[in-house]
């Protein structure tokens, strides 16, 4: 695979991922819930992971109502989430499907913007477990899984704040520093001796409830839907970015905290 590869530019066939089982975290609302009716749409098997199970539910009968294959739901409160939660989940994609052919961790927590001089302790744990440690746990449990596929993709939610440090973004940025490092890790561990590929995709501006939160004030029409940014997450999770490992990538052309 070309080092030209842009996940922006891929068309994606109406049956792309026909046959391939993917797992997305936040995937009740916003860019999650978007990015797997598309994957639905384009014939994945969707496992829906996140912790509210009405909104799940939703998402599991509007996949329902489309001539996609039969989503399933995986109940998982990353705040809160023991090991054995994790190990529930895994044993169920196992027994299910036998395989994982894609991994997108999309669940993520804003925290406060504050100075970090003032920044508060417990919601900085918060936010860097919910980001960081929550995502290596269940990467960990699903690798089993993962290294079962034929063609495997794991995709990290990066953000333009992970890539430069910008001031009073605290835990937040902080937390997709590490996710661009642990991102670059495993896809060194697992170059040559699987067939895992790991990736960061950045969405940039989207009319999401975290935008709302980091900017208040801004007009949301002028933000892109979650939708209109599900082409990179396709391409990225299925065969066209095959070969392509260890990147970081922009949903958008000039990125912009997300």
């Amino acid at each position: 695979m070309s080092a030209a590869f842009d996940p922006r530019t891929h068309l994606a066939a109406a049956a792309e991922l026909a046959g391939r089982v993917i797992a997305i975290t936040g995937a009740s609302d916003g860019i999650g819930r978007a990015v797997a009716l598309a994957c639905a749409r384009h014939q994945a098997s969707v496992i829906l992971i996140g912790r509210n199970v009405r909104k799940l539910e939703a998402v599991h009968a509007e996949i329902a109502t489309s001539r996609a294959p039969e989503a399933s739901i995986a109940v998982l409160d990353l705040e809160r989430a023991l090991a054995a939660d994790y190990d529930r989940v895994a044993d169920a994609v196992l027994e299910r499907y036998g395989r994982l052919d894609g991994l997108l961790h999309n669940a993520a927590l804003l925290g406060t913007l504050s100075p970090i001089e003032h920044y508060d302790v417990p919601t900085w744990c918060r936010v860097l477990h919910v980001n960081v440690t929550a995502a290596f746990a269940l990467t960990q449990v699903l690798l089993p899984a993962l290294k079962k596929s034929a063609d495997a993709s794991v995709v990290f939610t990066a953000s333009a704040v992970g890539r430069h440090g910008r001031a009073y973004w605290g835990a937040y940025a902080v937390s997709k520093f590490a996710v661009e490092g642990l991102s670059q890790v495993l896809s060194a561990e697992l170059e040559g001796i699987s067939h895992v590929r790991v990736n960061a995709l950045n969405p940039g501006r989207a009319r999401t409830a975290m935008r709302r939160q980091a900017y208040p004030a801004e007009d949301i029409e002028t933000l892109p839907l979650p939708e209109a940014l599900t082409g990179p997450y396709i391409a990225l999770l299925g065969p066209a970015s095959r070969g392509v490992s260890g990147r970081s990538f922009d949903a958008q052309p000039s990125p912009v905290a997300g």
